[in-house]
């Protein structure tokens, strides 16, 4: 069972960006994006792929700069979007856990939908600093931290052990992916809000 119209579209436009995000929840995982940071686009593909979600991310930022204000405003307008689509949060299924190995690297993410931004993030020390030229590997953080503060979302991502970062930064993306895929799920049984407060 899926509800109609979960979707969620944002445009945030500043003096060093201008973003355009449409997500939706219910779909099969077709992704167009275009931010101009390569491996960004490549993590942003598999979280449309992994969730299923219909992804379209269209992003113009002050890349002569850096890439820290394209990838910082992209992430808070994909939160923002994707807790558009969530709607009421009416039949969800809230809660859910991922766990994705990438060759020697393994992210465990576990998620609810709470209406309440919080993130606890770790990640193996002596990490490369960058991949490729334009992707500082700290910014897969603050990535989260923006998403979570417009998500308004209770996030955990747990890099145990990894040696490529690479594979380290991908495997997050992909556990996030599903994570979110399987909270954000109608579930059958579920007739009203999933909370004794009874909104989320």
């Amino acid at each position: 069972m899926t509800r109609a119209g979960r979707t969620g579209r944002t445009e945030r436009t500043t003096k060093e960006t201008s973003v355009v995000v449409e997500i939706d929840l219910d779909g099969t995982g077709r992704v167009d994006v275009s931010t101009g940071v390569g491996f960004y686009d490549h993590m942003l593909d598999q979280l449309g792929r992994h969730g299923l979600f219909d992804l379209s991310v269209k992003t113009e930022g002050d890349l002569h700069i850096d890439s820290h204000h394209t990838i910082e405003d992209t992430s808070l307008a994909l939160g923002a979007a994707f807790r558009q689509a969530l709607g009421d949060k009416r039949g969800i299924v809230r809660f859910a856990d991922a766990s994705v190995p990438l060759d020697e690297s393994l992210a465990r993410v576990t998620v609810d939908l709470s209406g309440r931004p919080y993130l606890v993030h770790t990640e193996p020390e002596g990490m490369a600093p960058m991949i490729g030229t334009d992707y500082d590997t700290t910014m897969t953080r603050h990535i989260l931290e923006s998403f979570v503060a417009q998500a308004q979302i209770a996030l955990h991502v747990h890099v145990p052990y990894g040696r490529n970062a690479h594979h380290i930064v991908e495997c997050q993306f992909k556990a996030l992916a599903r994570a979110l895929r399987y909270a954000s799920e109608i579930d059958p049984r579920q007739t009203g809000i999933p909370s004794t407060k009874g909104a989320l």
